[in-house]
């Protein structure tokens, strides 16, 4: 799946196993703030690194994570969260 980001830079996401599919979702932990509400992303930066290794199609280098700004490696992680997490939640029949 190819998106441009907001900085007109575009990236292709890769089709990834099951297997990588899991490991990646459960490397995220959630923060939430007293209300119970999701507050943000513990240990933000690796798990966003780990994602885009895991979860790009091409160069997913040191060189061109560290080209990419925060708001852009934000974006990628987002998006890939709405690709992997569709469906999830939905009874089986």
């Amino acid at each position: 799946m190819d998106i441009k980001l907001k900085s007109g830079l575009k990236v292709k996401i890769k089709e990834v196993s099951l297997d990588e599919r899991d490991e990646m979702l459960d490397s995220v932990e959630y923060q939430f703030n007293k209300k119970g509400e999701p507050a943000g992303v513990k240990m933000m930066h690796s798990t966003i690194t780990k994602w885009l290794r895991l979860g790009l199609e091409g160069d997913a280098s040191d060189g061109f994570i560290k080209k990419l700004s925060f708001e852009d490696r934000t974006e990628i992680f987002l998006k890939m969260q709405e690709r992997l997490l569709v469906g999830e939640g939905k009874a089986s029949d």
